[in-house]
């Protein structure tokens, strides 16, 4: 199944900014979600505000299809973010809120991924990398449905969903990549008790985990979302320009 990973491509040119970026999102989102778990809700706004200036900071050295796509995926996941959580309550944060640093930090976790993805270590070592996520991702399942105390069948399914994404997707490199920092952040916020995810998934009602472990599959919509609809944004955005210069 590995022959979607071909052990020699074009490397991306080397950019040390790409690992710079994702070493900072990997230390924000830890030192977010530590101090986040006995913070008031004004600390949240200042969290927010600093993810805000820290994402614009990034984004200022990036292209415009990368903008458009990072704008995208804060949009998409903020408003899934208020369905699954608030609404659904298929997780819920300490306050049953969707604190303010979660729509930048979004942007941030977005935006490493595809900075890894276009890594040169990303590209190089593409196969090695997909292997070691499937083993571990399926031991993860494996051990959700099989040996956890909270037992994680919706777990299993996402990770089934993932599969799909990695083998079938159009950017198998990011979603690899998204593997890495959503297990990072979901972890180190579930275990702190940032948020906590339902033992019994509404939509389903299958039993998940606390995080479930195919949770890579939720954002890997998110930047399916993202890269499918920067074109279409871009295309409309300039016809919409040309029109204004006209009047």
């Amino acid at each position: 199944m590995f022959r979607y990973f071909p052990a020699r491509q074009n490397l991306h040119p080397h950019k040390h900014r790409d690992y710079y970026i994702a070493a900072f999102t990997f230390l924000c989102v830890a030192v977010c979600l530590i101090t986040d778990a006995n913070a008031s809700l004004e600390t949240q706004k200042m969290l927010g505000l600093s993810g805000w200036l820290i994402l614009i900071g990034w984004l200022w050295g990036e292209n415009k299809e990368i903008r458009v796509q990072v704008l995208i995926a804060v949009m998409f996941a903020t408003i899934g973010e208020h369905f699954a959580s608030p609404f659904m309550e298929g997780y819920i944060y300490r306050f049953h809120n969707v604190p303010a640093y979660v729509p930048p930090g979004h942007g941030m976790v977005y935006l490493t991924a595809v900075a890894l993805g276009r890594s040169g270590f990303f590209v190089r070592y593409a196969r090695k990398i997909a292997f070691f996520v499937v083993a571990v991702c399926g031991a993860w399942s494996l051990w959700g449905i099989t040996l956890a105390s909270q037992r994680d069948a919706f777990g299993a399914v996402l990770f089934c969903v993932f599969l799909i994404y990695l083998f079938k997707g159009k950017s198998p490199l990011v979603y690899l990549a998204a593997f890495f920092i959503t297990t990072w952040l979901e972890i180190i916020g579930t275990a702190v008790g940032t948020w906590h995810w339902a033992e019994i998934d509404p939509v389903s009602g299958l039993t998940q985990g606390n995080p479930p472990s195919g949770v890579a599959a939720w954002y890997c919509l998110v930047d399916a979302i993202a890269m499918g609809g920067s074109a279409p944004v871009i295309k409309i955005a300039s016809k919409a320009r040309q029109f204004l210069l006209r009047i």
